[in-house]
């Protein structure tokens, strides 16, 4: 608590700091940049009609490759592949209603191949994941709705209202930009929390943004808690078949310049009231449990997230060129999440050779505690089957902490293409310590339509 309310001080001290008041505030070095130029151009002029229609979209396209070029659990080589179209689109409301920013906002994915490196290869099958070695592995090939929500403002566009089938980035945890190929470096960790998705699936909601101060916004809401969406048959599905309870998030975002340079913060609460399973009294588990089935549920859970994003250093002849850093972490409910502490820190340069102001070069380190009440089940479960060899196939592997790592370069050899190669380092993957450290070699490759 006494770390948590630290972080409120700075927090505080930040917002309200005379270094940063208002300026003009930039996130290019911080990983937001502007989007390119798309191969298709304008379209033979279709794409300006549909702009002077309020009719704003993005097409893109992804893959992703991981090879395991060293150690892991299975060291047969093997190349994965998995790559994704993305439709997001925006069609402005306000000159045909009168309201104020008025739009339709929505997201569409499909998702190819479902080439899963990191239970293949890099970790023992047997464990729950804490990473992946292809963060737009969806866990399907699927065509899928992401969102589908309406928007508008209040109060001199202050106030923002958002309800609909809708997605948790769409309003929370946008301070990181997911860069690198490694999920746990990709954005903040809000999605640790096990209860809501990122990207491509939706529940239902609503959410408010105020903005309090050119520099601080707070955000809140209440969503739809169901497991199911992830499900193949929820992928255009407006039905809430499958909720659980609710989600109730709460973050404060504060946008300050502070010494001349652009920084983005964060500091994020969610709490549901459906029920979770215990990991050592639940269904798998049963000791102590006071149940002839041992079988217990906690009925309210919470969840902790918080994030930084400060560019250091500025290029003296560009703007858009230097060094930021950016650190993330959550905070979960053990009794209920395998997943107790993440913490994850890295280091991003733009434009760092003259010859080359345009491209990228990343570093990232991220640390995973697994759940003690989680390894205390598994510990009990080969109790229970009387397995204690590692080899075993009904052996409970026991997690305990990982390390992973992430070093990208990414370069345009036009403006519609970035190619990003790279290479991961995987100690304990999925915290297990009898898996063997892996390397993966990595390519990312995004085009812009």
């Amino acid at each position: 608590m006494m770390k948590v309310t630290n972080r409120l001080f700075a927090l505080s001290l930040l917002i309200t700091s005379p270094l940063s008041i208002a300026q003009e505030w930039s996130g290019t070095v911080l990983g937001f940049e502007s989007p390119p130029e798309p191969i298709l151009g304008e379209m033979s002029g279709l794409r300006k009609v549909l702009n002077d229609q309020g009719f704003d979209f993005n097409l893109g396209y992804l893959n992703e490759i991981g090879w395991n070029s060293g150690g892991g659990y299975d060291h047969a080589s093997h190349v994965a592949y998995i790559d994704q179209f993305a439709l997001t689109f925006n069609q402005d409301l306000s000159r045909w209603t009168g309201m104020p920013d008025a739009r339709i906002e929505a997201n569409i994915v499909n998702r190819n191949h479902n080439d899963d490196l990191t239970t293949r290869r890099v970790q023992d099958p047997r464990a729950p994941i804490n990473d992946l070695t292809q963060e737009s592995l969806g866990g399907q090939s699927i065509t899928r709705l992401g969102w589908l929500t309406f928007a508008r403002s209040f109060d001199e566009r202050r106030l923002t209202w958002r309800i609909g089938m809708m997605n948790k980035v769409q309003t929370f945890d946008q301070i990181i930009p997911c860069d690198f190929q490694l999920l746990s470096q990709c954005g903040g960790k809000s999605a640790n929390a096990l209860t809501w998705n990122n990207w491509n699936v939706h529940t239902w909601g609503t959410t408010l943004e105020y903005r309090v101060t050119p520099v601080v916004t707070l955000k809140g809401g209440v969503m739809e808690q169901n497991p199911d969406a992830s499900g193949r048959h929820h992928a255009w599905s407006v039905s809430t078949r499958g909720s659980k309870g609710i989600l109730l998030p709460v973050e404060v975002e504060a946008r300050p310049i502070i010494n001349g340079l652009p920084g983005a913060y964060n500091l994020g609460l969610l709490f549901t009231n459906a029920p979770q399973t215990d990991l050592y009294r639940g269904k798998s588990g049963g000791a102590g449990a006071g149940d002839p089935q041992g079988y217990q549920q906690h009925k309210r859970t919470g969840f902790l997230y918080a994030g930084l994003n400060q560019q250091l250093t500025r290029h003296q002849d560009d703007a858009n060129r230097g060094l930021s850093i950016s650190f993330s972490m959550s905070l979960a409910d053990q009794r209920s999440n395998y997943m107790h502490w993440v913490t994850a820190a890295s280091l991003r340069y733009r434009g760092l050779f003259d010859a080359r102001p345009e491209d990228w070069i990343g570093i990232g380190l991220t640390r995973t505690e697994m759940s003690s009440k989680y390894a205390r089940n598994q510990r009990y479960m080969n109790t229970l089957n009387g397995v204690s060899d590692y080899q075993d196939p009904a052996f409970h592997p026991v997690p305990g902490h990982s390390l992973t790592g992430d070093l990208y370069y990414r370069f345009r050899p036009f403006s519609w293409l970035e190619l990003q190669p790279g290479i991961q380092y995987w100690h304990h993957p999925a915290g297990i310590a009898r898996t063997q450290d892996a390397w993966v070699t990595e390519l990312k490759t995004v085009v812009t339509f």
